[in-house]
C-alpha cells in the first residue's frame, strides 16, 4: 500500500473537478486506503477557481498537500494548473487539458490570460512529465461534451501512478450515474485512459 499519494485537481466552476475528487476519494476508500481531502472554490459558482486535493495512502494525516509534494496534478483548465505550480516537484506528473476558459475579466481589460506556450513553458520547467490532451474533443468523441472531467479522470489513471485500482474507479463511476448516462461516462474515462497511456509510451 502506498504511504502517500497526493493528487491536486485544478479547474474552474462548472468543469466537474469536485465530482472527480468525490469519485476518486470513494474509490480509494473502497480499496482500503486512508483518504483526506479539501476543496477551495472561487467567488463564482461557474467560472471561479476550483482546487481540490485528495491525499491517498497509509500515512495520511491531514487534508492539505505540502508545497512541492504533489505527485499528480490534473489541470482541467490550463491557467489554473499554472496557478498551482508551487505544489509541483520535478517528479510530479501533470495531466493537462489544453482547452482553456478565458475569464470575462480579460475581455474587459481587467486581467491577462497567459498564452498556451507560456503555460507549457512554465509547467515543463516545473516538472519533467507533462501530458497534454484535448479533453473536450475526446468527450465529444465519447458522445457528450460535458464528460471532459471523466476524460481527465481516465487520463489520470492512464499515467500509471495511481494507487487506486482501475476496476474500482470504473465501478464507482458506473454506480454513480443513472443507467442511461453511465456508458458515455465510462467511454469518456476509457478514451482519456488510452490517450494518456499512448502519450506515456511516446
Amino acid at each position: 500500500m502506498a504511504k502517500e499519494f497526493n493528487v491536486l485537481i485544478t479547474g474552474v466552476g462548472g468543469q466537474g473537478a469536485i465530482l472527480m475528487s468525490e469519485l476518486l476519494g470513494e474509490a480509494a476508500v473502497k480499496d482500503d486506503f486512508n483518504v483526506r481531502g479539501s476543496e477551495a472554490l472561487g467567488m463564482a459558482v461557474r467560472g471561479g477557481s476550483v482546487v481540490s486535493t485528495i491525499r491517498i495512502g497509509s500515512e495520511i494525516y491531514g487534508p492539505l498537500i505540502p508545497m512541492g509534494k504533489c505527485h499528480l496534478l490534473i489541470g482541467i483548465e490550463p491557467a489554473e494548473a499554472l496557478r498551482n505550480i508551487s505544489y509541483l516537484s520535478p517528479s510530479s506528473l501533470i495531466i493537462l487539458n489544453l482547452r482553456g476558459i478565458v475569464p470575462f475579466t480579460v475581455s474587459q481589460g481587467k486581467s491577462n490570460y497567459p498564452t498556451q506556450d507560456e503555460i507549457l513553458e512554465k509547467l515543463n520547467r516545473a516538472s519533467r512529465q507533462v501530458i497534454r490532451l484535448d479533453a473536450a474533443c475526446l468527450a465529444e468523441e465519447a458522445g457528450n461534451p460535458i464528460t471532459a472531467n471523466m476524460v481527465m479522470l481516465g487520463a489520470a489513471f492512464g499515467g500509471g501512478q495511481m494507487p487506486v485500482k482501475l476496476e474500482t474507479i470504473k465501478a464507482v463511476i458506473q454506480s454513480h450515474f443513472p443507467a442511461k448516462l453511465a456508458p458515455v461516462n465510462i467511454k469518456a474515462f476509457d478514451l482519456g485512459y488510452q490517450a494518456c497511456q499512448q502519450a506515456v509510451k511516446n
